[in-house]
């Protein structure tokens, strides 16, 4: 018989949501283009997002492509997803053991293809 501990372990390992850090990084994205054509539209996409990531129980790179199908999974963890059509994007690494969902850049397309997605 399972003692109470390894059946409140399991429970929590099969329930438990992602934890989303790093929002700052698209906070003060955001923040910086008040006004700019279409970041309404691209925060309200956002914020479904990360709604959605927040209560995903991602344990493989196969869950994310589930949920998000155009979703790009990488080497290391890392995702990205688009945002608002194709006009921006979120590069993510994902931490499936621990259910961290850490945000490591977010911009637009023409941004993004200025960095290493693998690196940034």
């Amino acid at each position: 018989m399972e003692s109470n501990t390894s059946i409140l372990w399991n429970y929590y390992l099969n329930c438990w949501s992602m934890i989303v850090i790093g929002t700052d990084i698209v906070d003060r994205y955001f923040a910086a283009r008040v006004g700019h054509r279409g970041i309404k539209a691209a925060r309200a996409q956002y914020d479904a997002w990360r709604a959605i990531a927040g209560t995903a129980q991602w344990k493989t790179p196969q869950d994310v492509k589930t949920a998000h199908p155009k979703a790009s999974v990488l080497k290391s963890g890392r995702v990205v997803f688009n945002i608002k059509g194709n006009d921006y994007r979120l590069i993510v690494v994902v931490q499936y053991e621990a259910g961290v969902a850490m945000i490591r850049f977010f911009g637009s397309h023409e941004e993004y293809d200025k960095v290493n997605a693998e690196t940034v």
